[in-house]
């Protein structure tokens, strides 16, 4: 007989581990216990020698779904074991520095589904209806051990029908610690605008979809935070929502069933199977022929549309009874500012915007929103990386010094879409979709963040802290006390050299390479704002090679609500006073008195910052082709423009043609790529007469064979293998599909992003790549 003492760390904690481990140990004859520690699992077992093998196969070959085991240490163990059989044991509250943590939030199982719509079933109809297999985590969870009195379940001590499962180590409900019934559990209610309790329980959910299908809107708290709901098909009911958000085009995520996605929207199988994955993420689809039969045009400007199925008891039960395809289902936050989640500041800060409340009396621990995916050239990308995903660790193992790392270090993101990214080792555990940091309620969930993501990982020391370049930055001076709290090395770094660390980080390749970082706007080593970067890795170090032509920006910000302003910089370049001002006065935007000061400030240098930014250009081309003159979202104009272009449609005769226009009007002079040309032909084009979808794809094949262009070049200059795209406007699929085409042609490899965001939400986890590379 052998003794072995078994450490299993990763996702196992709250996936039905143990009593996974129960059975397979007495399924192998063997005598020991299972436990759950504060971030691990200990296993010790008796038995012969070819059961232990046996048992060690099957923790791997048959794992719980939910499972993710990152590491398995098999040690001798030489103390007596007197165990009869195996059994599980209560948790302890060792910890492990280099431990496990909680599994993410996953939509309610087959099972669970099966029992909600069963009549004879206690839990018929009943919202918060879970397992081991499904259900909340890390929304509820406060510390470890994952155990139910460390989770906002505490408050719901277990009837004696629940208990009795819970505590049936054969049974799919043992130690679910989100599990509950009507008799125990947490309960909904239905809410006026005045606090008035109007219903409970199933009334409420019955009482709501009727007032969603009279096209009223509700605010509906879920698992991980709040929605705005309302009918999908009305117009009048979608531009009310807009009105009172103040979100006047960002485009509305809908929630339906599945049978419904093809009747509207374009979808594979890839997509699909997002769609219905326990993780139940947005998934952006092309829309379909019949989209307007179903859908209000205010819902997306865009030519796609972002989709979800139902991932709680409660969206089932509130999509059964709709006379519409579906409900808008948007984050219940103002813009900038994080969604609400505790009742008392959803009934204050959500009055007036939403007409009925529909909530519930179960505490959401970690607000987390809808994580959001979309296909660009056949390959998924993170638009946003949160609910589904987070906690689990993004794990790099291709560079000696991240896989050998033994620091812990808190990376903090950047202003803008931030995420925080606490690195263990050579786990990556990036925060939820956190936001606009400027704004304070944002900044204070940022801390928040970081301090769960210590917490829920037993972290205790901080060896390192890194943060963005510029000064001014909220998360700057956020980084600046944590460094000094945990007397920390704190390290900056340049905003597209994270995203270019953050794209070799998602690729698991460190080899030599060039890596274009396009968006919107960063911080540069230079002082000025830089946005269209060619960069060169080589030896853990990236360096600037070359970039797009620096404009001006007059009245800095401003241009970037106000793209006007930036296509007349551009132009200013190339026309006389004269002709700059009668074409743009055209548009009928500004005041002769605006015109004068921009122009004023433009032949002074007077409040005008210089930029490379690719965002720019393209908000320039956005606002010359009268698609958007003024921001209202993040990425707008650009977005807008690829929509108009995707939208409109161009067959590959089409492609060619203005693809090769672009190549003969592509200058690259010292390094950078003369975007004044461009934005010039794309002027004398419109004057031409040429259809505008065709101007603005021009502009898009442009950027991206001078990008290429340039990334080809120094390439073979330094002899690189691989090329890489990442940041912002790297999401644009028809500058991504040049780029690709480009430098696979000439036998290079190509880089892109799938476990990361490519945009700012991507950011923190390049910087903790960035510290380990090039600390001292």
């Amino acid at each position: 007989m052998k003794i072995k003492k078994i450490i299993i760390k990763g996702i196992v904690q709250g996936v039905g581990f143990r009593p996974f481990i129960y059975r397979i140990g007495r399924d192998n004859n063997l005598r020991g216990y299972v436990k759950n520690m504060g971030n691990y699992v200990e296993i010790v077992v008796s038995g012969e020698d070819r059961d232990i093998k046996n048992f060690l196969r099957d923790i791997r070959d048959k794992k719980p779904p939910l499972a993710q085991i990152d590491k398995i240490e098999v040690l001798d163990y030489n103390t007596p074991l007197h165990y009869r059989n195996f059994v599980i044991e209560d948790s302890g509250s060792k910890t492990d520095k280099d431990g496990s943590t909680v599994p993410p939030d996953v939509s309610i199982c087959e099972e669970c589904l099966r029992e909600m719509w069963d009549k004879n079933n206690r839990r018929y109809r009943y919202p918060f209806i879970a397992c081991t297999n499904c259900g909340p985590r890390f929304t509820i969870v406060k510390r470890l051990p994952y155990d139910r009195e460390n989770t906002s379940m505490a408050q719901f001590p277990l009837c004696e029908e629940c208990l009795r499962e819970y505590r049936d180590p054969l049974d799919r409900r043992f130690h679910a610690q989100a599990t509950c019934c009507p008799n125990c559990g947490p309960r909904v209610y239905l809410v006026d605008n005045e606090g008035k309790v109007l219903d409970e329980g199933d009334g409420a959910i019955l009482e709501s979809v009727k007032l969603l299908n009279e096209g009223y809107i509700l605010a509906v708290k879920g698992i991980g935070g709040t929605h705005l709901a309302c009918r999908c098909d009305i117009d009048d009911v979608v531009l009310k929502l807009r009105e009172r958000l103040n979100r006047p085009t960002q485009p509305f995520a809908v929630m339906t069933k599945e049978e419904n996605v093809k009747l509207f929207a374009e979808v594979d199988e890839e997509e699909l199977s997002l769609l219905r994955s326990p993780k139940r993420p947005i998934v952006v689809l092309k829309k379909g022929r019949d989209y307007s039969r179903y859908f209000s045009e205010y819902i997306s400007n865009l030519d796609t549309v972002g989709v979800m199925l139902p991932y709680s008891g409660l969206h089932y039960l509130l999509l059964e009874g709709s006379e519409a395809l579906g409900y808008v289902m948007t984050s219940a936050n103002l813009p900038g500012y994080p969604m609400v989640i505790d009742n008392r500041e959803i009934l204050h800060k959500l009055r007036g915007i939403t007409d009925y409340f529909l909530i519930h009396n179960r505490e959401i621990v970690n607000r987390c929103d809808d994580s959001v995916l979309k296909k660009v050239n056949n390959r998924v990308v993170f638009l946003r990386r949160s609910r589904g995903y987070v906690p689990e660790p993004v794990v790099v193992v291709n560079h000696r010094d991240i896989r050998e790392n033994m620091e812990n270090i808190i990376a903090v993101g950047p202003e803008m879409n931030s995420t925080a990214c606490l690195v263990k080792g050579n786990r990556f555990y990036l925060s939820q979709h956190i936001g606009n940091t400027s704004k304070y309620e944002t900044f204070r969930y940022l801390s928040e963040g970081i301090e769960n993501l210590l917490r829920i990982t037993n972290t205790k020391d901080i060896h390192g802290v890194v943060c963005d370049l510029h000064p001014g930055y909220n998360s700057t001076k956020l980084a600046e006390e944590l460094a000094e709290r945990f007397d920390a090395e704190l390290y900056r770094i340049q905003h597209h050299m994270a995203h270019a660390y953050s794209l070799l980080g998602d690729e698991d390749i460190f080899q030599e390479s060039i890596i274009i970082a396009i968006d919107g706007v960063g911080y540069g080593e230079d002082g000025k704002v830089w946005g269209g970067e060619i960069l060169r890795y080589r030896d853990n170090h990236m360096e600037r090679v070359g970039h797009l032509e620096e404009q001006y920006m007059p009245g800095g910000d401003l241009c970037t609500e106000y793209p006007l302003r930036m296509l007349m910089s551009i132009l200013y370049k190339r026309l006389g006073e004269e002709e700059l001002l009668e074409f743009i006065r055209s548009y009928n935007f500004f005041d002769d008195r605006t015109l004068e000061l921009i122009l004023f400030q433009l032949d002074r240098e007077i409040n005008v910052v210089e930029t490379t930014s690719c965002g720019r250009v393209l908000d320039a081309i956005s606002a010359m082709l009268s698609i958007c003159h003024r921001k209202t979202y993040d990425g707008e104009p650009a977005i807008r423009l690829e929509g108009f272009v995707r939208g409109r449609g161009y067959g590959e005769r089409e492609y060619n043609r203005y693809l090769e226009m672009a190549k003969e009007d592509i200058k690259i002079k010292s390094g950078k790529l003369i975007t004044s040309d461009l934005v010039y032909r794309a002027y004398s084009m419109l004057l031409e007469g040429y259809e505008r979808e065709f101007i603005g794809l021009y502009i898009h094949l442009a950027i991206g064979e001078g990008l290429s262009s340039m990334a080809i070049k120094f390439g073979e200059k330094e002899g690189v293998e691989y090329i890489g795209i990442t940041g912002g406007v790297s999401y644009n699929s028809i500058i991504c599909k040049v780029v690709k085409e480009r430098v696979e042609e000439e036998g290079f490899k190509f880089l892109y992003h799938s476990r990361v965001p490519n945009g700012d939400g991507g950011i923190s986890f390049g910087q903790g790549i960035g510290y380990i590379l090039n600390r001292d």
